[in-house]
């Protein structure tokens, strides 16, 4: 299987997993400090959207890449 396959498999299943979940989230740790035995963090909870329009793009090229022949 061909790279340019395998790009276009991940295109479309990116895409589906977009307009079925519509966003994630992730954790990130912003500030840390240490005062002797005492140690703080904060950590910011951050969500992204992904738009409807990204999800279907995704599906279209990835279907795209995997029906068009590429001549090399």
């Amino acid at each position: 299987m061909g790279a340019i396959k395998i790009a276009a498999i991940v295109l479309i299943v990116a895409g589906i997993l977009g307009l079925a979940y519509g966003k994630f989230s992730y954790t990130k740790e912003t500030h840390e400090t240490k005062i002797g035995p005492l140690e703080l963090s904060v950590k910011d909870k951050e969500t992204v959207n992904v738009p409807v329009w990204a999800g279907v793009g995704a599906i279209v090229l990835g279907g795209i890449l995997l029906l068009v022949p590429i001549k090399n």
